[in-house]
């Protein structure tokens, strides 16, 4: 291991964490990769993977251990908004586990810097009540009124993270998603976000068919591209900010809007179904990014419709190589 340049990404088997470790390698670090699986679509660049349960503390002393520098948790039992809505309890419980036993075997073992993946999940719903929402400051999370279990145990890491730094010197980072999308990420199963469920449905749907969705799609979200957030995280992680920062685009639109972006793209004619019974989430929600821009000198910009068009060929390509069938599962916009 290179000591100055050892890396540890938890959630390596996620959609996230594979991007991450693969530009980490292209970037010359020495990287380890911890999930309870294995990437889903192809195999992980990392120097060495290992399949960890983090919930448990010792397996978390176990992924920090060797001289680890840098430590990205992106490790959560998360999904879309139907999968996020259906079990508080496991999730909350599973994700408080995990970031406290990472933070505290991080700092056991020596970590120097430690990033905190939390959500757009923890903004406060009040307000996010109308679709042409105001785009949400960092300073927005509070009073607070975040999402039910994912958004609370999110903002309690938030302020763990805090605590950290504040009673032991220890070095923390925290990001706050704002729904990220591109290829090799989960798009059918009942965890996929909007984008990528967007795409299947599409995908499977014959030109002047239907694709249903939840709600009236007049509900509206930004999204952000995955090379996007890797670069943010990277910056990020190489700053000397230690509160939260907004990571996302400010590019508003309805998930009508998004479904006919991905209908389009593929060159289909379509109607579009509304299942106003299904789980919507928020009405509304936008990332405000002066504060990023001021931080990083940066902010996401890579445009919904080009990421889009990559991440549709992908999935559309998948779906044909494995001439999968999925259940008519589909959720509007996505969690975080």
């Amino acid at each position: 291991m290179n000591e100055k340049k050892g890396v540890l990404v938890t959630g390596a088997g996620g959609f996230i964490g594979h991007h991450l470790v693969r530009r980490l390698k292209e970037e010359g670090y020495w990287v380890r990769g911890a999930d309870l699986k294995y990437p889903e679509y192809e195999s992980s660049a990392a120097d060495e993977f290992e399949i960890l349960d983090l919930r448990e503390m010792d397996k978390c002393l176990l992924a920090t251990r060797g001289g680890i520098h840098q430590v990205y948790n992106l490790a959560a039992d998360m999904g879309g908004i139907g999968y996020i809505t259906a079990y508080h309890a496991a999730i909350s419980r599973n994700n408080i586990l995990i970031n406290a036993n990472m933070l505290e075997a991080s700092r056991q073992n020596g970590v120097q810097r430690f990033l905190f993946s939390s959500s757009a999940c923890v903004y406060a719903q009040s307000k996010q009540k109308d679709a042409d929402v105001a785009p949400l400051k960092e300073e927005d999370a509070y009073p607070a009124d975040p999402e039910p279990g994912y958004g609370w145990e999110k903002l309690f890491a938030e302020e763990l993270c805090r605590y950290y730094r504040k009673d032991y010197g220890f070095e923390t980072r925290i990001v706050r998603f704002h729904n990220v999308y591109g290829p090799l990420g989960t798009y059918d199963g009942g965890k996929e976000k909007a984008p990528a469920a967007m795409c299947r449905k599409v995908a499977l749907a014959a030109n002047h068919g239907e694709v249903e969705i939840w709600g009236d799609g007049e509900q509206t979200r930004s999204f952000m591209y995955v090379d996007d957030c890797v670069e943010g995280l990277m910056r990020i992680m190489a700053s000397d900010y230690h509160e939260a920062l907004n990571l996302g685009t400010d590019e508003l639109v309805t998930i009508n809007q998004l479904v006919n972006m991905v209908a389009e793209i593929a060159g289909k004619k379509l109607k579009v179904t509304h299942d106003l019974s299904g789980p919507q989430g928020v009405r509304g929600r936008n990332s405000e990014n002066s504060r990023t821009r001021r931080v990083l000198g940066w902010e996401p910009s890579i445009p919904l419709r080009q990421g889009l068009a990559v991440t549709y060929k992908w999935i559309a390509s998948a779906l044909s190589k494995s001439h999968a069938r999925q259940p008519e599962v589909m959720e509007p916009a996505a969690g975080d």
